[in-house]
């Protein structure tokens, strides 16, 4: 049997460099297409390994119970319990305070709330944008706000006791009060053409360049009656029986004035920022039509810097719920509980080794910021900008 052998057909040199170059194009076509994203995920992937993992361990930790074992540490898985001993069991009144009897006071100013809350749900319903969505949204929104006034308002009482949740929350709404005031006065301030405004410019930043911890430290030495730098004044006005450490609302008022030290130089360069950026041919056609300053102020420079001053509270408040050195360092939380804060307590729950209940203690606080941070969007931040 005769086998015919074929002669292989041979690529050509010419038709060889044009396989080659096309070749070479599709493939430089590719890289350009997809450049961008083999340079791009593996920041994406460290990133999101370095974010959601720590957060699937701590929630997988918030539901177990740590303890030694022999040759190391045991996690024992218990499910809601942790959360359970917060809010029910006997952490309670530690993290949600002590209830008070009502009062006809605390009823009116809770009544007072769920009347907003009512009025600000039937006017979404009886918008043109409802949707289920949105409604469902909006109803969780007023349960929960529902729910921190009352906690409030019979924890705040006479006969009531603060938990975690009400100081915490008590130091970032009274805080921003408080720095946001007096940040918007100090940089109205240093906009006016005064002398030596330049000095006072860098004056304003000096408690930023300190460390909490220091700042702590050096406001728990001003608030001694007994030995501090200023013994002599609080000797003058007949405090020197007096501790701040030793009553709860003084405690928390050091703090809170430590805190609007520290903070209200960054309200004061963001909102100086904006006022200094603002249009002057406004403000000159308005002053040559005979408007004085407050007039100029609530038409022109408010709305003006509106939208940056609601975008400025929202960072300050996420912010403000982390507080932790200032209890820690000035008060250690005391007297008792009074000044301590969800961060402090998730803290203190840790260094004594209850990961779980430390865990439980942190993810509530990140169920509390998220809420309040997307109840913060939806009443106010959005209407106003709107508006604006």
């Amino acid at each position: 049997m005769q086998i015919d052998i074929k002669p292989q057909t041979q690529i050509e040199p010419n038709d060889k460099m044009t396989f080659l170059s096309r070749t070479w194009s599709k493939l430089s076509n590719w890289l350009e297409r997809t450049s961008g994203s083999i340079f791009l995920w593996p920041a994406v992937l460290a990133l999101l390994f370095l974010s959601i993992f720590p957060l699937i361990v701590s929630f997988y930790i918030s539901l177990s119970r740590f303890s030694i074992a022999l040759g190391g540490f045991e996690l024992k898985f218990v499910g809601l319990d942790n959360y359970n001993r917060l809010l029910f069991g006997r952490e309670q009144t530690h993290f949600l305070g002590l209830m008070a009897p009502p009062t006809p006071l605390s009823l009116f100013l809770f009544g007072l709330v769920v009347v907003g809350l009512a009025v600000f749900l039937v006017r979404y319903i009886r918008s043109s944008s409802v949707s289920l969505g949105g409604l469902l949204g909006r109803g969780v929104l007023v349960i929960g706000v529902a729910a921190l006034v009352w906690i409030l308002v019979h924890t705040l009482g006479p006969d009531g006791r603060p938990g975690t949740v009400a100081v915490t929350l008590i130091y970032v709404f009274v805080g921003i009060f408080f720095q946001y005031t007096l940040g918007l006065g100090l940089a109205l301030l240093v906009v006016q053409k005064l002398p030596g405004r330049r000095f006072f410019r860098v004056v304003f930043l000096l408690p930023m360049m300190i460390t909490p911890v220091g700042a702590a430290y050096m406001f728990r030495m001003v608030t001694d009656t007994s030995k501090g730098p200023f013994a002599p004044l609080w000797q003058g006005a007949g405090l020197t029986d007096f501790s701040w450490v030793t009553s709860p609302w003084g405690a928390r008022v050091a703090i809170l004035l430590a805190d609007t030290w520290q903070w209200t130089p960054f309200m004061f360069i963001v909102l100086l920022a904006a006022l200094e950026s603002q249009a002057t041919d406004v403000i000159e056609a308005a002053t040559v039509d005979g408007a004085n300053h407050r007039q100029i102020f609530r038409h022109i420079t408010w709305p003006a810097i509106l939208p940056v001053s609601l975008t400025l509270i929202l960072i300050r408040m996420i912010e403000a719920f982390k507080i932790i050195d200032l209890p820690n360092v000035m008060t250690n939380g005391g007297p008792g509980t009074a000044t301590e804060s969800l961060t402090l307590q998730s803290f203190i729950a840790w260094r004594a080794l209850n990961l779980g209940e430390s865990a439980a203690i942190a993810y509530m606080l990140l169920f509390l910021v998220t809420f309040i941070a997307v109840s913060y969007v939806m009443l106010i931040r959005d209407r106003v900008v709107e508006k604006v």
